[in-house]
């Protein structure tokens, strides 16, 4: 049955499939007394199956092992009573306790039990993912490029307005002189348009002023949420450069990933105020350690949860962004008001130098700390003096710290610093802040830090889709690389970047320009996220069947992490290392759930279906990295993912998609967390480090 139809059966619908489909199951249900001897019963039908031994099997019996348990919920913090098949005992004769319940749970065990009869799941031919992935255009595309300029000329002429109407009293560098004429203040706003001062000056900060950038193409009920949205507190914030990207025509392309990360959802909307933070590490009491074990300095600077690597958010413009994602992480912090759009409030204090070093003594001290991800909000919002003390704070840090170790016997030295990275998104959203200043101040940074032994330098971005990577996007690129760092790229996986060959044609688009994919995140599911949530089996299956074209061999692996280790001509190395090798491109990229205070993991298996439907998940952490010693008392981690496989599906079919184009995602029951690719390993030091692990206290 094509998954259409499946996925708009009614119950009573679906018990006539079931006993059509599954007669032996059915009369099973009814010969049990209770959902306790349905398991018992239904573990001897799977034993004596033909498939027995297969892994649709085994995934059913996992099923009847979890059934009736209670287990710990981590998201949620809350125990959840597993009732898969007792639910579906209930269906099958008549007994459900809700009859209008979702239908989705039972269509996704109906998929499991037909695993039992099916033969392997056929992958798609190399020509399929080509045509998959050609469908997406990209932002150096002649009618893509078109639209915007088109977007461009109308904004010019609102931000002509805008300066004339403005009500402020404040001094600025973006306004017009007495007597311009119109003609020329046009020419001034193209001129300041290539500015990112200018971009942040003007951002758009209000439903109003959104659609009228938008030419007025927001729907009543769009403006309705995001009127509700401000009204509870919510900020808001987009550069009138990245609204630009968006297509108001309304049939020139497919802009759905740039739309889901501007415009709220009713979910992220109603929960506004109560978010949690999903990463409880990032919880952070005086004194107390994190929910990973680390004793960290007082205040919310230092993020911490492996051994090898610190997460820094200085107070600075850095706790801002270029615009807020609405799947964004710390939504929590912009809740909290510790990360916010208040840009002069964010600009460094007096005592900000006093802090700087006492965080720098925090890491010259540690034992273990070996990578250190300046982020924020975004590294670079903040001011190029104010980046240039960090980082040459964290330079003279690393040399006092190698300094120290010569002293220490082998077996006693600290690890030394070698990894340094800047998380920013600005390269997406803002690409004009990436100007000759930055570059060089990467480039000064770069010199001095490799002579203290750093030997890793890291834009870490966000590029969410193809139309992102525009000719500014590209010499942004172009600029950084040139610096010496390599740009690595992180996605989040939401429903409009899950769509078939998406994600493959960003790892394409990027990597022609010297781009090496780093992570493909799982949106964490909270409620809030729910409508941008892709379920951890839509991973699973873009990485059989699609990530797949692109996986390098170890020798290639090895080959490509050679080439890339000394910065240098990054774009042209990567373009004909593809070029030899065939690659379509390089799936370099792991795909991983952050998990509350365990770290990143695709390591899962299906343990139930909660009456919703959605999947009940138990993972292992990732056994390829250290972790803190906490991880040996957390036990069995189980979370609830907060779509149904069924909801995921009806979704993409309202987007445009072919639910029958995803088939086989049911069969996507467990997951095993990807190797790392080389360039990400830490590379060995040339001494022995002590065993021991600083700033850790485990309750």
């Amino acid at each position: 049955m094509k998954q259409k139809k499946m996925l708009a059966l009614t119950l009573s619908q679906l018990v006539l499939l079931y006993r059509q489909e599954f007669p032996g199951l059915a009369a099973l249900a009814d010969a049990s007394g209770d959902g306790e001897r349905f398991r018992m019963g239904l573990r001897e039908f799977v034993d004596a199956h033909r498939a027995a031994e297969g892994e649709a099997a085994e995934q059913i019996r996992l099923l009847i092992d979890y059934d009736g348990r209670s287990v710990r919920e981590l998201s949620t913090d809350r125990q959840l009573e597993v009732r898969t098949l007792t639910l579906l005992w209930q269906f099958l004769t008549g007994r459900l306790e809700n009859p209008e319940m979702p239908s989705d749970l039972f269509v996704d065990l109906y998929h499991l039990f037909r695993l039992l009869d099916a033969p392997e799941i056929p992958l798609p031919s190399s020509q399929r993912v080509r045509s998959r992935t050609e469908r997406w255009l990209s932002g150096q595309d002649d009618g893509v490029r078109a639209i915007r300029a088109d977007n461009r000329e109308r904004m010019l002429h609102l931000l002509i307005q805008k300066i004339e109407n403005r009500k402020s009293k404040v001094p600025s560098r973006f306004q017009f002189a007495d007597g311009m004429t119109y003609e020329e203040k046009y020419r001034q706003v193209a001129a300041w348009w290539g500015d990112f001062r200018f971009q942040l000056a003007m951002a758009v900060k209000s439903p109003s002023e959104l659609n009228r950038f938008l030419a007025g193409s927001l729907s009543s009920e769009t403006m309705y949420l995001l009127s509700k949205a401000r009204k509870k507190g919510m900020p808001f914030f987009a550069t009138p450069y990245y609204l630009s990207l968006l297509d108001v025509t309304g049939g020139g392309y497919d802009d759905a990933a740039i739309r889901s990360y501007i415009l709220y959802s009713p979910q992220l909307v109603e929960t506004y105020g109560q978010i949690r933070a999903w990463e409880r590490e990032d919880v952070v009491e005086a004194g107390r350690p994190n929910a990973a074990g680390w004793l960290l300095p007082d205040g919310h600077n230092i993020h911490r949860r492996y051994p090898e690597v610190a997460i820094l958010i200085p107070d600075t413009m850095g706790r801002a962004c270029g615009g807020l994602c609405a799947s964004c992480q710390r939504m929590y912090d912009f809740q909290s008001e510790r990360l916010n759009f208040e840009f002069e409030t964010l600009r460094p204090k007096e005592s900000w130098d006093h802090k700087l070093r006492r965080l720098m003594n925090y890491f010259e001290e540690d034992t273990q700390l070996r990578d250190i991800l300046i982020t924020g909000g975004d590294a670079l919002m903040s001011q190029n003096k104010t980046l240039r003390n960090i980082l040459e704070a964290v330079c003279r840090m690393a040399g006092r710290k190698r300094r120290a170790n010569a002293r220490r016997p082998d077996g006693e030295k600290y690890a030394e610093l070698q990894r340094v990275r800047l998380g920013s998104r600005l390269p997406a959203y803002l690409p004009m802040r990436v100007n000759d200043e930055l570059v060089e101040i990467l480039r000064e940074f770069h010199e001095k830090a490799s002579a203290v032994g750093v030997k890793q330098f890291v834009i870490q971005t966000h590029f969410q889709t193809p139309l992102e990577v525009t000719p500014e996007a590209e010499e942004a690129i172009r600029k950084i690389l040139s610096a010496g760092w390599l740009i690595t790229n992180q996605l989040v996986y939401t429903v409009a970047a899950s769509r078939r060959g998406h994600t493959t044609r960003l790892r394409q688009v990027l990597n022609s320009l010297g781009v090496v994919c780093y992570y493909t995140f799982s949106v964490k599911g909270f409620q809030e996220n729910y409508a941008v949530f892709t379920p951890n089996s839509r991973s699973m299956q873009e990485q059989v069947e699609e990530k797949v074209y692109g996986r390098l061999t170890p020798e290639q692996a090895a080959e490509l992490d050679d080439l890339l280790a000394d910065g240098t001509d990054t774009a042209a190395k990567i373009r004909r290392f593809m070029r030899r090798h065939h690659l379509p491109f390089l799936a370099t990229d792991r795909s991983v759930l952050n998990l509350p205070a365990i770290g990143k993991s695709m390591s899962f298996r299906l343990v139930g279906i909660t009456a919703e439907g959605k999947r009940l998940l138990r993972f292992d952490h990732d056994r390829t990295r250290r972790h803190s010693p906490i991880i040996d008392s957390m036990g069995e981690i189980f979370i609830v993912e907060n779509k149904s496989l069924a909801a995921y599906l009806r979704q993409l079919g309202k987007m445009g998609e072919d639910p029958e184009d995803y088939a086989s995602i049911w069969a996507y029951t467990h997951g095993e967390t990807e190797p790392r690719f080389g360039l990400y390993v830490y590379p060995d030091f040339g001494f022995a480090t002590t065993d021991r692990v600083s700033n850790l206290e485990l309750e």
